[in-house]
C-alpha cells in the first residue's frame, strides 16, 4: 500500500460492545501456526504480549472483497501492521516481551506480508477460527468468508489487562498501546 490513507473519507467503526467480555478474561490454550515457522499458544508466554487482530492485508494482485471500502473498520491492516512495524523498538523499550498480528489468513499470505512490509515481528493465523471462537472475538462476513474485527490486546502472563475496541484510525494502534503503557506501568 502506498500513499497516505484519508481516515476521513472511510466510515468508522462504532463499539457495539462485542469486545467487552475481553479485560480480564485468562487467554484459553490454542495454538497458532506462527510466520517464524514455530506454533505460539499466546496463553503460555511470560510477561508483556501485544496482540493485535485484523481482517486481512491486502495482497499485490488480489482484489479486496466487494464492498471492503464501506465496511466500517475492514481498511487499514497493512498501515496498522506498518505502524507497528515502526514503533516495534519503542513497543519493546515500554515494556512488551512479545507482539503478534492475527488473522485467518493462511500462512503463505501472511508470510508474503511480513516478507513485503519487512515485520519484524511474526503474524499468527487463526485459519480455522479455533482461537476467535474460544474468545468469542467480534467478527463480520466479507468475500464468502468470516474476518476477524481490529481489536488490540494487551496480554500479561496469560491474561487480557487492557483491549482496545473498535480501533481507527489503525495506523495509530501503536500509539495508543504506548500511552496505555505508560500510563498503567505494567512492566515486570
Amino acid at each position: 500500500m502506498s500513499g497516505v490513507v484519508d481516515w476521513s473519507a472511510l466510515p468508522v467503526p462504532t463499539d457495539d460492545g462485542a469486545a467487552r467480555h475481553l479485560a480480564g478474561m485468562r487467554l484459553p490454550s490454542v495454538t497458532l501456526p506462527s510466520t517464524s515457522g514455530d506454533r505460539v499458544d499466546l496463553s503460555t508466554l511470560a510477561g508483556l504480549s501485544v496482540v493485535y487482530v485484523y481482517p486481512m492485508t491486502a495482497q499485490p494482485g488480489v482484489d479486496q472483497p466487494r464492498g471492503w471500502e464501506m465496511i466500517a473498520g475492514a481498511r487499514g491492516c497493512t498501515p496498522q501492521s506498518c505502524a507497528f512495524r515502526d514503533h516495534f523498538a519503542e513497543l519493546k523499550a515500554a515494556g512488551a516481551d512479545h507482539l503478534f498480528g492475527v488473522s485467518v489468513q493462511d500462512g503463505d499470505w501472511q508470510r508474503e506480508a511480513v516478507e513485503r512490509l519487512h515485520l519484524p515481528y511474526p503474524l499468527l493465523s487463526d485459519r480455522d477460527l479455533s482461537f476467535a471462537r474460544a474468545l468469542q472475538l467480534p467478527s463480520f462476513a466479507a468475500g464468502g468468508q468470516t474476518l476477524l474485527k481490529r481489536l488490540t490486546m494487551i496480554v500479561k502472563d496469560g491474561t487480557v489487562s487492557a483491549v482496545f475496541y473498535p480501533v481507527f484510525p489503525p495506523d495509530r494502534d501503536p500509539l495508543n498501546v504506548l500511552d496505555w503503557l505508560g500510563s498503567n506501568m505494567i512492566r515486570a
